[in-house]
């Protein structure tokens, strides 16, 4: 088995709804960022590729169909060549309504877990996250946020540039089913486009956020 679609996305661009989405349509298993999380053994592969070393793509994603969300979409450009048959699809929504998002959930999310999470795979995950997104993605300045912006938007025009265009959807999940679908060539389903990982669902997950304290997000 190999990838048969890429997603070169950030993190809070709809991509766990986009996840059930594909595999609703038979484009699973999905690989997202909550693989890493659920699959111990997968932290190993990102924790490598963190560190610059080089990860054997075919056996990181050994058993899935298609990949969304960060950790894969940080490493879009060696995915795209190492699975050239490969369909891409980049999610983007507005981008400070993304900001928005992303600053509420995986900033503190990373830069608090790494250091209070009590289980230690998600304490290390937090730790990948903080360098692979807060370091690499972001040169550690994802608290300011007309630079993280720019980030955002310089990324989407990027890969917009280098994908070929008969081989990527650009796609805001608020578009539902239709242009996926037929981006995928398959049929709509009779079923509502679902809907995951709220920014209210991801803090329910993250008890240590909702605690009454002012941390050092840099640290």
């Amino acid at each position: 088995m190999t990838l048969k679609l890429l997603g070169a996305g950030f993190g809070r661009t709809g991509t766990s709804s986009t996840k059930a989405a594909l595999e609703m349509l038979g484009w699973g298993p999905c690989h997202h960022m909550h693989e890493v999380r659920d699959h111990p053994y997968q932290l190993r592969f990102w924790a490598m590729a963190a560190r610059g070393e080089r990860v054997d793509w075919d056996r990181a994603f050994e058993g899935y169909v298609s990949q969304i969300d960060w950790p894969g979409a940080r490493y879009w450009r060696e995915l795209a060549d190492h699975f050239p048959e490969a369909k891409v699809l980049l999610t983007r929504r507005d981008p400070d309504e993304w900001y928005d998002s992303l600053r509420q959930t995986i900033v503190p999310s990373a830069a608090i877990g790494r250091r209070c999470d009590p289980n230690p795979h998600t304490r290390a995950m937090a730790e990948m996250v903080y360098q692979t997104v807060h370091q690499q993605v972001f040169k550690g300045r994802i608290e300011d946020r007309d630079y993280a912006i720019t980030v955002y938007l310089d990324h989407i025009r990027d890969v917009q540039a280098t994908i070929a265009e008969d081989r990527i959807l650009i796609y805001d999940v608020k578009e539902g089913w239709e242009p996926l679908c037929a981006f995928l060539g398959v049929t709509v389903p009779n079923e509502p486009f679902p809907h995951k990982n709220t920014r209210d669902e991801f803090l329910k997950t993250k008890s240590f956020l909702t605690h009454d304290r002012a941390p050092n997000l840099n640290g």
